[in-house]
C-alpha cells in the first residue's frame, strides 16, 4: 500500500491505516497516512494563500498539524479523523500567518486582536449601516479604545514597502521611488551652529584682537601685513593673535 498515490487511498483504506498505526505505531504506516492526507492539508493551505505568503510554507506548517493530529487521534472517538484533524491543521496555519508574516515585530496581543477588529468592522458596518467608530469596535470586543487605536496603527506594519517601490510624482506619469523621498543629513545645519557659536565667541575679544583675527583668517593677510596696516610689529601681532585664539578656545569650550 506504500506505493499508492494519495488519490488512490479510499476512505476505508485510510481508516484501516489509522487502526493499524494506533495498534503498532510503525513508522511506515505513519508515512502512508501522511501521504494519504496530504491532499487535505494542501486544500486547506490553498484557502489561506494570499499576498506574499508562500503556498509551500503553508503546506509545511499544515503538515505539522497533520502529524500532531495523527499522534493524538483515538479511533474510539465518535467523529472521523478529518473532522478531528482540520481544526488542528487550520490552527497551525493561522498561527504561522499571525506570527511569521508581519514585516515588523509587534506584540502577540496585537497580532491576535488585528483579525478580530477586521471581522468586527465588517459585522458592525452591516448592522449599523455606517462605518463603526473606535468606541463601537472597542465596546463590541470588550477592550479599550487605546488598544483598538494601537492595533490599527501597528496593523500598518503587516507588510513593509520596498524602498524601490515606484510612486507617481506628477500628472504626467513621472515616477520616483520611496528611496528618493528619504532625507539626507544636511551638513549645513552643523555649519550654521559652528558659525553662530564662533560669532558669540568673538564677542569675548576686544576691538584690536577682532581686527587681527579678521585680517589674518578672513582676509588671509600675513602677520607682517596686518602689522603694517595696524602700525605695529609682527611680533606684537603674533602675541595678540595668540591671546585672541586662546580666548576663542575658552569661549567655545563653555
Amino acid at each position: 500500500m506504500t506505493g499508492q498515490t494519495p488519490a488512490k487511498y479510499s476512505r476505508h483504506q485510510r481508516q484501516e491505516l489509522l487502526m493499524q498505526y494506533k495498534q503498532n505505531g510503525k513508522e511506515e504506516l505513519l508515512e502512508c497516512l501522511v501521504e494519504a492526507y496530504t491532499p487535505l492539508v494542501e486544500g486547506l493551505a490553498q484557502k489561506f494563500k494570499r499576498g506574499q505568503i508562500q503556498y509551500e510554507d503553508l503546506v509545511q506548517v499544515g503538515m505539522i498539524g497533520l502529524l500532531s493530529s495523527l499522534q493524538r487521534y483515538d479511533p474510539a472517538f465518535e467523529r472521523n479523523f478529518e473532522s478531528f484533524a482540520v481544526p488542528t491543521i487550520v490552527g497551525e496555519i493561522k498561527r504561522f500567518i499571525r506570527d511569521k508574516t508581519w514585516s515588523v515585530h509587534v506584540p502577540r496581543r496585537v497580532k491576535e486582536l488585528s483579525p478580530k477588529i477586521k471581522h468586527v468592522i465588517d459585522e458592525l458596518t452591516i448592522q449599523m449601516q455606517r462605518s463603526p467608530q473606535i468606541a463601537d469596535i472597542a465596546r463590541h470586543l470588550g477592550v479599550s479604545e487605546e488598544e483598538i487605536l494601537e492595533t490599527l496603527e501597528m496593523g500598518r506594519s503587516y507588510q513593509a514597502l520596498s524602498m524601490d517601490k515606484e510612486l507617481e510624482a506628477d500628472s504626467d506619469g513621472n515616477t520616483i521611488t520611496l528611496f528618493d523621498l528619504v532625507g539626507e543629513k544636511d551638513e549645513g545645519f552643523s555649519q550654521v551652529e559652528r558659525v553662530l557659536a564662533l560669532s558669540h565667541a568673538l564677542g569675548s575679544l576686544d576691538r584690536r584682537e577682532r581686527e587681527i583675527i579678521r585680517m589674518t583668517f578672513y582676509e588671509n593677510l600675513s602677520q607682517k601685513q596686518a602689522g603694517d596696516r595696524l602700525g605695529m610689529s609682527q611680533m606684537h601681532v603674533s602675541r595678540l593673535q595668540r591671546r585672541a585664539l586662546n580666548k576663542l578656545r575658552e569661549a567655545l569650550r563653555v
